[in-house]
């Protein structure tokens, strides 16, 4: 539908958006911001030829389109309180803006569009709405003071996440609860301090970007697919498995060094039910991860003894065998560097 150009240009424009977005001194400006952020990805999103994208299209831009909407009618009435000197209560505006920042970013109890998206989205696409689009709202977020409210959509991001990645059989579905079981990993750290946040969603994002860029290569969307794509290349096959383990967070693996730090935080606070909580959801999370590897890791597993064409190449093979290194060594490897200094 668009060439290259075009593309890039979007891409762009959805990055401004974003920026404009962090650092506006306004609510107005961070408003103006997400939408331009929004009317920048929906064409990214948009294929005319595939009728899953175009329909994921249409309803982000319906739910963004609401959430922007009564994000607006907040701010409104902020300036009518501050302005005009209107009798509304503060922490009432307060909770109108962070709904609609926690729909924007797919935490539950708003999540319940963003499978359903994810399910029509190529993985580039649905790399950019787990990562890149959750930046702007979560950093508005940590301008509201509200943490007896998002401490509710922490629970229930992380319980609604977990539970509901275990009766998936579609990757980009699973990948979706995970992304809203990791998102309630990250209010709970925006809760503590930006600076964790930004550590987790970075770790987070290089772990996501290290199993799409696998599942876009072959072109897997599926459960099944996985157990029968590698049967020629082990190492390939057992590093895949092995991202999944560190993107549910079981140590010594990567994944688990952000979620190290939060529990940290989380002790010195004094939260433990709140960790406990956070806790509970992971081992859900990693009951479904290990049971997708642990016939993969069987000596005994049946195997279909077929090819599967791919574009694959060499330079990809050595990228991806690196990033893997990173996931599955890299607690090893910072834990050294720190013991250094």
């Amino acid at each position: 539908m668009f060439n290259n150009s075009s593309k890039i240009l979007f891409v762009t424009m959805m990055i401004m958006g974003t920026f404009i977005t962090v650092t506006a001194n306004s609510w107005l400006g961070a408003w103006m911001g997400l939408e331009i952020n929004l009317l920048s990805f929906i064409p990214l999103v948009s294929d005319s030829n595939n009728l899953k994208s175009t329909e994921a299209s249409l309803k982000y831009f319906l739910t963004q389109a609401l959430a922007s909407t009564v994000l607006l009618f907040s701010v409104i009435l902020l300036m009518l309180k501050n302005n005009m000197n209107y009798e509304i209560n503060s922490s009432f505006i307060s909770m109108i803006t962070l709904s609609t920042l926690l729909m924007k970013s797919g935490a539950a109890p708003f999540h319940f569009w963003f499978p359903n998206l994810m399910d029509g989205l190529t993985w580039m696409n649905s790399l950019l709405i787990m990562t890149w689009q959750k930046i702007a709202p979560l950093m508005l977020i940590s301008y509201l003071n509200l943490k007896n409210i998002l401490i509710i959509s922490v629970i229930l991001s992380i319980f609604i996440g977990a539970i509901g990645g275990l009766n998936q059989t579609s990757l980009r579905k699973l990948m979706a609860y995970s992304s809203i079981n990791h998102l309630g990993w990250m209010l709970s750290a925006l809760m503590i301090s930006e600076s964790i946040w930004l550590i987790y969603f970075l770790f987070y994002s290089f772990l996501s970007i290290t199993l799409t860029f696998m599942f876009n290569i072959f072109k897997m969307f599926h459960l099944n697919q996985l157990f029968s794509l590698f049967t020629h290349n082990k190492i390939i096959k057992f590093t895949l498995f092995m991202n999944f383990l560190s993107l549910g967070g079981l140590p010594p693996f990567l994944g688990f060094l952000p979620k190290w730090i939060v529990i940290q935080q989380l002790t010195y606070c004094n939260q433990y039910f709140q960790l406990f909580l956070l806790l509970m959801s992971t081992l859900i999370t990693l009951f479904f991860y290990l049971r997708i590897c642990y016939s993969a890791f069987m000596l005994n597993y049946f195997e279909n003894n077929w090819l599967m064409n791919s574009q694959f190449n060499h330079l990809s093979m050595k990228l991806y065998l690196m990033f893997s290194f990173f996931s599955i060594f890299g607690l090893f490897l910072i834990s050294m560097f720190y013991s250094m200094f």
